[in-house]
């Protein structure tokens, strides 16, 4: 049975609505994802960029993201066919990890915890694809790395692409 790793924020969970959000309360800012198209929240406020990369650290910060539309179905459907490993960089927000864990046993609980990795570097997972919205994590990856679409990575090429959990059903089960 062929592996399929996922990453999880902004792949099953959606990390830059909140992240967005409370950096749109606390600034009185009305920015949106599209104001993200190519970059990230504290690149294009860089005056304010310890203060955003500050609410990830929040141990709570992972714990009430929102599912991605479709990802609970489809990752239901491609563990049929395939073996599949969640696969999350925890290591740069270690505060992340039990609201990370508590979060995927509560959105996806027909995976098994065994499948859960909490991971730096994700050239380390043995898997045959990697859905990942970060493509520094193709680099060292031995398998086919798939880009989830995300407002940072919108100009990033030289990478099969998935814009949303319908294509990635339709890429592993056409």
């Amino acid at each position: 049975m062929k592996r399929i790793a996922i990453d999880m924020d902004e792949v099953i969970a959606n990390f830059h609505k909140k992240h967005i959000n409370l950096y749109n309360v606390e600034y009185n800012e009305n920015l949106t994802e599209d104001d993200l198209s190519g970059t990230r929240l504290w690149e294009i406020r860089p005056n304010d960029a310890d203060d955003i990369l500050g609410y990830v650290d929040d141990p709570a910060f992972f714990r009430d993201l929102e599912v991605m539309k479709g990802s609970q179905e489809v990752i239901r459907e491609l563990s049929k066919s395939f073996e599949i490993f969640i696969t999350t960089a925890a290591m740069e927000h270690p505060n992340s990890f039990t609201a990370k864990y508590e979060w995927l046993k509560e959105h996806f609980p027909f995976l098994s915890e065994m499948h859960f990795v909490f991971c730096g570097n994700k050239s380390i997972i043995h898997a045959d694809y990697l859905i990942d919205d970060s493509p520094r994590h193709f680099k060292d990856f031995k398998g086919e790395g798939i880009l989830f679409s995300a407002p940072h990575n919108k100009y990033e090429t030289g990478y099969v692409r998935v814009e949303n959990w319908e294509e990635v059903r339709e890429y592993f089960l056409k």
